[in-house]
């Protein structure tokens, strides 16, 4: 890769239209977690019309004619999101060394196939073309079918799972605090954008650890339909001992994650 694709990139990344980009994504990252947080309430009062996931948020936004085209909006946010990631996946993360680097821009690269996922996400639905392809279920039959299908399966849990276990540690380690700038972390605004965060990522840690648990189980009974995603996870959830209570503090966590994307964006330090 030659020295000037690097400085433009680099350009590109510090440019000031690229903080604005990014802000547009994380608050419309924000907002999918609150309307998920909305989704998994209405599960417990048994109003659950719509998917607790993210496609069934976008979902949600296209019931109207304001929210189908904020979904264009919503799409070019990721897009941009897409964008950041990938300068950070390829030139990013300068002040780490070693493999603290590599790791650092291996999760930029993950995080590029998330927010490239809800970009077309949002881009389908916005469109009226979000027909499902399955759902999760179907991909776990289609891996179940390959050989060694329930170690792959059973592979996916485990890596669900790692994912989960991260989130936890950087929530309650709070590791997260180097996504805001100084004042975003300081009085008693900082203190309340601290705490959705910590409480945004326990949640989210919560509901990935209950979807890769069931890919674990499907791994283990070979059987795809007792694998699911975050909807179904969620669903799992409420039928369980105390699940009404136990998911209404997961919603608060989405919501908490939401309000937390909306801080990011206002003091995002990159």
């Amino acid at each position: 890769m030659s020295v000037g694709a690097e400085q433009a990139g680099r350009r590109a990344d510090n440019s000031e239209w690229m903080d604005r980009a990014v802000r547009v994504g994380l608050v419309s990252y924000g907002v999918v977690h609150l309307i998920i947080a909305w989704l998994a309430v209405r599960l417990v009062f048994g109003n659950g019309g719509g998917s607790a996931s993210q496609q069934g948020a976008l979902q949600q936004l296209a019931q109207s004619t304001v929210g189908r085209a904020s979904l264009y909006v919503v799409s070019a946010g990721f897009l941009a999101l897409v964008l950041w990631q990938g300068l950070e996946a390829v030139w990013g993360h300068r002040d780490e060394e070693g493999g603290k680097r590599v790791r650092k821009r291996l999760v930029s690269a993950a995080k590029v196939v998330l927010y490239g996922s809800l970009a077309v996400s949002a881009l389908r639905t916005a469109v009226g073309s979000s027909s499902s392809s399955g759902g999760t279920d179907g991909l776990t039959a289609k891996l179940m079918r390959m050989p060694g299908g329930p170690i792959l399966v059973g592979a996916v849990g485990v890596g669900v799972l790692t994912v989960a276990g991260f989130l936890l540690y950087r929530g309650l380690a709070e590791k997260f605090r180097s996504k805001l700038d100084a004042e975003g972390q300081t009085g008693k605004d900082g203190r309340a954008y601290v705490l959705c965060g910590k409480i945004g990522y326990v949640g989210k840690a919560v509901a990935l650890a209950v979807v890769g648990v069931l890919f674990l189980l499907a791994a283990f009974t070979q059987d795809p339909q007792r694998s699911g995603g975050l909807d179904v996870a969620l669903r799992k959830l409420l039928q369980e001992p105390f699940g009404g209570p136990l998911l209404v503090l997961v919603a608060i966590g989405f919501a908490g994650f939401g309000i937390f994307c909306f801080a990011w964006a206002r003091h995002l330090d990159r």
